[in-house]
């Protein structure tokens, strides 16, 4: 037993000093912002039928619904046109700022109340893609995703470097003025009856301690005189991201190897006609002239039906093998990709890509921020400098190593 103790002392050091994947867990923000605020702006002309008060799924079969499943909606606290519309901007603007990484904390979970409250008004809207969305807005909410990438990154950096010249950083006052208004709304929702209880409280529980939890950082952030406070918080949030970075990975495992296995069970997948009759369904056949060029080669079509079915089942066990692990993480984003252009599903491709980025390399991360910070400093030059890509790992964020997390091997 004395042999593996100081493997699993590192091991609880490691969980509990520093927040797992922060390049990871920012590209999975990014990735599902974007899929959701350009799903909003794109079904814009659309919103009235998919999710307004007059809609085909009426106002009040949805509050029946909610009545009985106990989903989380504010669309059924009124069917006014004016709260529609506002919910829907809502969404959409937490979204974008979600998508550049401002006040994360509080926009992701904002961010969460809008994919639920539009997805849960119309049930029978979407695809899989939208299950996914729905899922992963929750788990976002535990992740410290802004880390990198982010305008609070940026923030922070600056008030770090202000202090070190002696500086006192510029007070915030967009915290505590988003943290205010959200009670306010709490209070006026909770008094008014519209939040469910549930079993234990159920979503009461959930958004005001959310909201306690928040309080409590600012407030031990500025109030404590001493670093045990902090650093006790600061521990309990990097147990909570992890956990939660763990459970995305363990959900987007799951859905790749129920799909590959009912795949192995389905006569469709056995003959190859899974892959044939949806070319040629006028859903889902945007180019036609593409699909018909697609099922025209027997080889083809074969090889996508054998190579999915496989690929899906088999990549749950790669994990732990860093090569193949990344060759099929690469031919299942390549599938996705050519989903969503050959049967016309560009938000289900970019949810499940999405999702998948959390097994991406560190290493290819960084080399991708490179790209784009290069990118942006030619197209927006600051004082003809060229803008600096993404820093090394601090020694508060490590860079993970392919021999202990097998979700960031690089």
């Amino acid at each position: 037993m004395s042999r593996f103790a100081p493997t699993v002392a590192r091991g609880i050091a490691r969980v509990t000093e520093s927040a797992l994947g922060p390049y990871q867990s920012a590209v999975i923000r990014i990735g599902f912002a974007a899929t959701w605020l350009l799903f909003l702006l794109r079904e814009y002309p659309h919103r009235q039928e998919m999710y307004g008060p007059d809609g085909p799924w009426s106002w009040d079969l949805a509050r029946q619904l909610v009545a009985s499943n106990h989903a989380f909606t504010v669309l059924v606290w009124t069917d006014s046109q004016m709260w529609f519309e506002t919910v829907y901007a809502l969404a959409a603007l937490t979204g974008a700022l979600l998508l550049v990484g401002w006040r994360t904390r509080t926009m992701s979970v904002i961010f969460m109340i809008g994919v639920l409250s539009l997805q849960n008004r119309s049930v029978f809207m979407g695809d899989g893609g939208d299950n996914v969305l729905h899922l992963m807005s929750i788990y976002l909410v535990f992740t410290r995703c802004g880390q990198v990438w982010s305008l609070d990154a940026r923030r922070d950096r600056r008030a770090r470097e202000a202090r070190a010249r002696g500086e006192r950083p510029r007070p915030d006052r967009a915290g505590p003025a988003l943290w205010a208004g959200f009670g306010v709304v709490l209070a006026v929702a909770t008094g008014a009856g519209r939040i469910d209880g549930g079993v234990l409280g159920g979503w009461l529980t959930v958004l005001w301690g959310l909201w306690a939890v928040q309080g409590l950082w600012w407030t031990v952030g500025r109030v404590a005189r001493t670093a045990e406070p902090r650093v006790l918080l600061d521990v309990v949030a990097n147990l909570v991201h992890n956990a939660a970075l763990m459970i995305i990975m363990a959900e987007a495992c799951l859905i790749y190897a129920t799909a590959g296995w009912y795949k192995i069970q389905g006569s469709r997948w056995q003959d190859g006609t899974a892959v044939y009759y949806p070319l040629h369904l006028e859903s889902f056949s945007p180019w036609p002239a593409l699909s018909d060029l697609l099922s025209a080669h027997g080889t083809i079509v074969m090889l996508v039906t054998y190579g999915t079915v496989v690929v899906q089942v088999a990549f749950p066990f790669t994990l732990f093998n860093r090569r193949v692990k990344n060759v099929l993480l690469a031919a299942m984003m390549t599938e996705h990709a050519v989903i969503a252009v050959v049967l016309g599903l560009p938000f289900f491709s970019l949810a499940m890509i999405a999702a998948d980025a959390v097994f991406l390399p560190t290493s290819f991360l960084l080399r991708l921020g490179g790209l784009v910070a290069r990118a942006r400093g030619g197209l927006f030059p600051r004082g003809g400098r060229t803008v600096p890509g993404p820093r090394e790992p601090e020694p508060g964020v490590p860079e993970e190593s392919g021999r202990t997390h097998v979700g960031f091997t690089a």
